[in-house]
């Protein structure tokens, strides 16, 4: 019989919560990752309300920093249209929560066992399941603009009010953290670099220029970095004796801070349909897995594709029937509703 039932191949957020969601199965599992202190510097994740739950579920919530989401605030620069949506409209304690990447890394591989490298045996075990991040059998597709991440200090300090503003370049994000803003801000390649490069006042002045001024002033910026944008798909999310899931899966763009919530959504349903299969590895466990992943994975990324690219332009009628959706949306509560659950659970939000 093989020396493990399962191989989790990285450990990123969803292949650590991965293992600890079987800690207290009859399950044999390695968690493996070559490059354990490969760590970006400062990345803004924003989990919802259904990751807080799977979080609390392993026994990793309260382990990191979170700042919450009361709030959204949604707008289209230089046009009408704008709506906003609180956590009593979803019934929830929450929107969302505001952390660091490598906060919520630490506190999951606090509780995990980490082994450096595979030792070459990938094929030693009845399952192995990919958490590593995109490959190069994904489909890509690269987006017309990229992000300026950034850690934003204003006058005054945030609150738990979250902004996402589309402009005709891309989606801006305010994320509220710690007090300051966690910005991720789409531009054109030439525009995204040029604004991660610039002087501090004139960045400041062009975020101030793009934003307006509801987040207050923006008096002070750090943490600067231009990430390129793309969405990445698998044909296929599972293969003979292998199965991907988060970005190993899908990589998403950003807006909607989408693509990490569905990557645990990804590790705590394979959790739950590994517990009690005999063979982890079969072909009908593995098709059973996909089934179950596929409306969640299709809506999300669809919805995340759409915001993405159906905000942008400069287009008088486009920028106007954007106008009238995001005031639909404003006066229709039981819209409003089922777009944040939507949003924060997946389709178990749907009727």
């Amino acid at each position: 019989m093989p020396a493990d039932d399962l191989l989790i191949h990285g450990a990123g957020p969803v292949g650590c919560t991965l293992a600890l969601a079987l800690r207290d199965s009859r399950r044999r599992v390695r968690l493996v990752e070559p490059r354990p202190d490969a760590l970006p510097a400062f990345r803004p994740i924003a989990l919802s309300q259904a990751s807080r739950l799977i979080l609390e579920r392993v026994g990793a919530w309260g382990a990191f920093p979170a700042t919450p989401i009361a709030t959204v605030h949604v707008s289209q620069a230089g046009a009408f249209g704008r709506t906003r949506m609180d956590a009593a409209d979803a019934g929830v304690p929450a929107l969302g929560y505001v952390t660091q990447y490598a906060d919520l890394v630490a506190a999951l591989r606090a509780r995990v066992s980490v082994e450096g490298d595979a030792g070459g045996s990938l094929d030693s075990a009845r399952l192995t399941v990919h958490a590593e991040g995109s490959g190069g059998e994904s489909r890509e597709r690269r987006y017309g603009h990229d992000a300026v991440v950034a850690l934003v200090a204003a006058e005054p300090a945030s609150q738990a009010v979250a902004y996402e503003r589309f402009t005709t370049q891309g989606p801006l994000a305010l994320l509220p953290l710690a007090g300051s803003w966690a910005l991720v801000w789409s531009a054109r390649p030439e525009r995204a670099a040029a604004l991660a490069a610039a002087p501090q006042e004139q960045f400041l002045r062009a975020l101030q220029a793009a934003f307006g001024d509801r987040a207050g002033r923006f008096v002070a910026v750090a943490q600067r970095a231009c990430v390129p944008l793309a969405l990445r798909v698998r044909d296929s999310r599972v293969a003979t004796r292998e199965v991907y899931i988060g970005n190993a899966a899908q990589s998403l763009h950003p807006v909607a801070g989408q693509g990490l919530n569905l990557g645990l959504r990804d590790a705590w349903d394979l959790a739950r349909t590994l517990r009690d299969a005999p063979d982890p590895g079969s072909a009908e466990v593995l098709a059973r897995f996909s089934a179950t992943r596929r409306l969640d994975a299709l809506c999300t990324v669809g919805v995340t594709h759409a915001l993405a690219v159906a905000f942008l332009g400069a287009n008088p009628l486009l920028r106007a029937a954007r106008g009238a959706a995001l005031t639909v949306l404003d006066v229709a509560p039981a819209a409003r509703r089922l777009f944040a659950r939507r949003m924060i659970f997946g389709p178990s939000a749907l009727p």
